[in-house]
């Protein structure tokens, strides 16, 4: 059985966003329902400190942490557009997250455990080099990639982020460096409006952008096409030597803030696809580090079915309420069909 690392900390609730989507009761509710269901007793909780500051500023700007740092001294608020909510311990559980997220990197490039997970929060694909937005403060999966290159010396990791928004800032993060391949599944026309399918990178990282914007509706069999149509054969061609895994499960059919139709079976068959390919090309991971979702009631599940399939525990994680019927029209085969004919000049899609 594989050994799956947890990296988690109750200072977390400490973000204190009242009652916006991204609240504490996010990680209340997954940790209660990994709990009852057994996992946690069954994965190893790993140690981890804050990060660094040399280690965040190995993605955002000086000027900007020193802002937000301040931001949150001065006793916090509403910091871009009435989306992002800061108190004044967000940027102490901001430095908390990107630690957990660079510790359950150096658990699996360690040997320690086969996968890990991190249950974070603030999440942060969103954040940008220069500022915090959607939600996200320190942008933890980037923060995590940057030191897989700078301190283990790969030269080949993959970002595979479905959650429902592009995440803007992890790929502006490393849109020029070739070093790292950030390909995201999401729903467009959608916050942050990022993420269009001919965004493919910028000189050195030309084509080490994949984006595979979605019309809402999109469920199981259509994530999964992209899994056989896209990444796998990406994937046999770059041979990543990590694999990173920004897990926003607002991609679920329950989620308030989007319109996909993915199910708990979908995420388990996600990632278990994973966990094959890796396994076939001799990369370490998923690392999965936590991003958005936002359904109290149905995220613990969707993130219970993840967790089962790293563990492979045998479980069987259903929701309590049944999906609506994934679309399958026209237009979702046309999104596929224009992300094939810009990316075929770089992968051997079809």
């Amino acid at each position: 059985m594989p050994k799956v690392g947890l990296v988690y900390h109750p200072d977390f609730l400490l973000h204190e966003t009242g009652s916006w989507p991204e609240r504490k009761e996010r990680l209340i509710s997954i940790m209660e329902f990994l709990k009852q269901r057994g996992y946690i007793e069954r994965m190893r909780k790993l140690e981890f400190q804050p990060a660094p500051e040399e280690k965040v500023l190995s993605i955002h700007e000086k000027a900007y942490v020193d802002r937000v740092t301040q931001f949150c001294a001065q006793g916090g608020g509403i910091w871009d557009q009435n989306i992002t909510v800061l108190s004044p311990e967000s940027v102490r559980v901001a430095y908390l997250a990107a630690g957990a997220a660079l510790r359950a990197l150096e658990a699996v490039m360690a040997g320690e455990v086969d996968y890990s997970l991190a249950l974070v929060r603030p999440p942060g694909h969103h954040a940008e080099k220069n500022d915090a937005m959607g939600f996200c403060v320190f942008n933890n999966v980037a923060i995590a990639a940057k030191e897989a290159l700078n301190s283990y010396g790969l030269n080949k990791v993959l970002i595979l982020d479905w959650d429902v928004h592009h995440g803007n800032g992890t790929q502006h993060a490393f849109e020029d460096d070739a070093r790292v391949l950030y390909f995201s599944i999401h729903q467009a026309p959608l916050f942050p409006g990022t993420g269009e399918a001919n965004e493919v990178g910028l000189g050195d990282g030309k084509g080490y952008n994949f984006n595979v914007p979605l019309p809402p509706g999109a469920g199981d069999g259509v994530y999964l096409e992209i899994f056989e149509r896209f990444l796998r054969p990406v994937l046999l061609q770059y041979y990543p030597q990590l694999i990173l895994i920004s897990a926003g499960q607002d991609c679920h059919f329950g989620d308030p803030l989007a319109g996909m139709r993915v199910t708990c079976a979908g995420f388990q068959e996600m990632t278990r696809q994973v966990k094959v390919l890796a396994q076939m090309i001799g990369a370490r991971g998923p690392v999965v580090v936590l991003e958005g979702g936002y359904s109290l009631e149905l995220l613990p599940y969707a993130t219970g079915a993840i967790v089962n399939e790293l563990g492979e525990f045998g479980d069987q994680v259903v929701e309590p309420v049944a999906p609506p019927p994934a679309a399958k029209d026209a237009p979702i085969q046309e999104a596929l069909d224009k992300v094939a004919e810009i990316q075929k000049i770089y992968w051997p899609v079809g």
